[in-house]
């Protein structure tokens, strides 16, 4: 008789699944998806979140564990250890522009899986009412200046070719936070060459800036289109910039 292969084992991949999963939810832990000195989900979540079973989600737990990223606490819950992600100096932050210069207070952005607007489906060839991945932030100083809102969309190019944007989806109920600070680093990591058109301008009678932000990639197609509102006062100007794709 056949033996049937576990679906927690992969013949493609020498690599043990646990040991992949380990990698994934270590990504996750640096670009902030769980953040420093959070909780985790409990296993069956992410068991589910991965779809492998819940040994698997131990032996990756013990993984993380075992290299200092992960305490258990008395309630036996996994909790990620306080300190900053790693960042490449290299690296672009998503949104571009959202996040202040100061240090802010209350920083939030969340992920939803919904029709975006007119505008943003237009910009990435969406059908109308066609949902997709829809990110949001919010940020302010301490003192409550300097306030920016970014929403962004993505095309269903960008969630086909990147599959770390592709796997919040299952996640995408508006009210987790998700922070996707390495997106631009996991478009390039895809292979994708990301040219950026930005639109500036000062909204009238206001101290506001509006930046609407188109990328796509070196075929022309889009990828992103982010709404960003900045409390600043500068002149309207447009420019564009390329990143080539990584390696």
């Amino acid at each position: 008789m056949a033996r049937t292969a576990s679906p927690d084992h992969s013949p493609a991949d020498a690599s043990p699944l646990y040991r992949r999963v380990a990698a994934r939810l270590r990504g996750e832990l640096h670009d902030g998806t769980f953040p420093p000195g959070g909780r985790l989900p409990g296993e069956r979540r992410l068991a589910e979140h991965f779809e492998v079973s819940r040994e698997t989600v131990r032996q990756a737990l013990e993984v993380l564990r075992r290299d200092g990223l992960l305490a258990t606490d008395r309630r036996g819950s996994h909790v990620a250890l306080p300190g900053p992600a790693p960042q490449s100096p290299a690296s672009l932050a998503f949104p571009v522009g959202a996040r202040a210069a100061r240090p802010c207070a209350g920083d939030r952005a969340t992920v939803s899986w919904e029709p975006p607007s007119r505008e943003h489906a237009e910009a990435l060839g969406l059908a109308p009412d066609r949902p997709t991945l829809v990110h949001r932030y919010t940020s302010s100083t301490a003192d409550g200046g300097g306030r920016r809102t970014a929403v962004t969309s993505f095309s269903a190019v960008a969630l086909a070719e990147v599959g770390e944007l592709a796997r919040y989806r299952g996640r995408a109920d508006g009210s987790a936070s998700a922070q996707l600070w390495r997106a631009y680093d996991w478009m390039r990591g895809a292979g994708l060459t990301l040219h950026h058109r930005d639109t500036i301008t000062r909204l009238a009678d206001t101290q506001a800036v509006r930046v609407v932000r188109l990328v796509h990639d070196q075929y022309a197609r889009p990828l992103e289109i982010t709404d960003l509102l900045v409390d600043a006062g500068q002149d309207a100007l447009v420019y564009e910039f390329t990143l080539p794709a990584a390696g």
